[in-house]
């Protein structure tokens, strides 16, 4: 035979040249979930080994990652319902939860970059990513509300901004309001392929944020539809996204080759909850190796076409980096 595959995987340093993908910290970012108090670690049952973290914890925690060489942080609020209302006021309230330790972390590790969440339901009384009128989700009137967020997380020192709400031409209309209040460096990560999936359960118990009626399939993508995303990348892209993102990972890998093959911005990609609870679960009983199976997944991630990477499994995959 003259064409024999196998001599080019003969030896790990033979293996190592000519590897076509790499995972680097560099591609990862870490979700942090946030919550009110002090000195608090508080475990999610449904995600083993993330926590609601006090803001003197996600410091600590962010001190530790940085040490590690992880750089990029996503932290999500865990707001109590007394603070929740039909329009999500407490979201732009100067001295909440969310925008208090974005200063923090800026002020104490400037370093850092912070990618915030723009939607509703962390704060809304509805648990819906818009206003809800009469059972309807107003698109519209929505996206008046995301901009006021995300000028105040603009303000509190946000690095980029990342609507998560589906809404029709919410980066449009909050890229216009940064460039007006003087923010033009900021940037927008936008859910661009943001599915109605199955895989977000855990996320939903660690911010208590699940709807109160009805779902989300009004706004969130159907998961049959492919081309369908290249409606909605385009859109973001011609509103001014800087970043492109698919949720979840692992199930739509092809959504997130179809952008990388058609767009040139950078594509993020969510390793969701979901995904994350799974590989621990199987680990836990040992069915499968934990280690092994997180380094595939993200690597077909990354195979798949994405550039960035949230996930929960970004400081693990960094501790076995820096351990090498």
């Amino acid at each position: 035979m003259l064409h024999r595959p196998r001599r080019n995987r003969k030896s790990e340093p033979i293996r190592r040249m000519v590897q076509e993908t790499r995972v680097e910290t560099d591609n990862l970012i870490y979700p942090l979930f946030l919550t009110e108090g002090s000195g608090l670690q508080v475990p999610i049952k449904s995600m083993p080994g993330i926590f609601r973290l006090s803001p003197d914890a996600a410091l600590r925690e962010i001190e530790e990652c940085l040490a590690l060489g992880l750089k990029v942080f996503a932290p999500f609020p865990h707001i109590e319902d007394s603070l929740k209302d039909k329009f999500a006021s407490e979201s732009w309230r100067e001295d909440n939860l969310y925008l208090r330790t974005i200063r923090l972390i800026k002020e104490r590790f400037p370093e850092a970059v912070l990618i915030t969440d723009v939607a509703m339901d962390p704060y809304s009384s509805d648990g819906h990513d818009g206003l809800v009128e009469n059972g309807e989700i107003i698109n519209d009137a929505t996206l008046e509300i995301l901009a006021k967020m995300a000028i105040a997380q603009a303000q509190a020192g946000s690095d980029i901004l990342g609507p998560s709400d589906m809404m029709d031409g919410r980066v449009q209309y909050i890229r216009e309001m940064l460039d007006n209040q003087g923010f033009t460096n900021v940037s927008i990560m936008s859910y661009t392929a943001k599915y109605a999936s199955a895989f977000y359960g855990p996320f939903r118990d660690a911010l208590d944020s699940a709807p109160r009626s009805g779902d989300k399939k009004t706004y969130q993508m159907d998961p049959a539809n492919a081309r369908e995303a290249l409606l909605e990348a385009t859109l973001d892209a011609a509103e001014g996204a800087d970043f492109l993102m698919v949720k979840p990972a692992l199930a739509y890998l092809d959504i997130i080759r179809l952008l990388k093959d058609n767009f040139d911005l950078p594509i993020a990609a969510y390793n969701v909850s979901g995904e994350y609870a799974m590989i621990k679960a199987a680990a836990a009983n040992g069915w499968i190796d934990g280690e092994r199976a997180m380094k595939e997944c993200l690597l077909s991630i990354r195979r798949a076409g994405a550039t960035a990477i949230l996930t929960y499994f970004a400081k693990e995959f960094a501790r076995l980096q820096a351990n090498k």
